[in-house]
């Protein structure tokens, strides 16, 4: 199965760039798969996130400040 791909310019941080280029060396991966496999992860914890988010939708908010008396009464800060 091909995958059809798109083309797109984009700009890296020198360093940034050549650390990417080490890696796709000592990977054997090239510099678009390494791009592709961080930017699917990063989509992949966004869409956790939003389920996270729908899972917890009915729970009641808490404002601010009753969350700072809170975590005063426990210790926490």
């Amino acid at each position: 199965m091909t995958v059809q791909t798109k083309r797109a310019t984009i700009y890296f941080e020198p360093d940034l760039h050549k650390a990417l280029r080490l890696k796709a060396v000592e990977t054997n991966q090239s510099l678009s798969e390494l791009v592709n496999d961080a930017v699917r992860g990063a989509l992949a914890e966004d869409a956790e996130d939003l389920a996270a988010f729908d899972e917890r939708a009915e729970e009641p908010a808490i404002p601010y400040d009753e969350m700072v008396i809170r975590l005063r009464k426990d210790g926490r800060i």
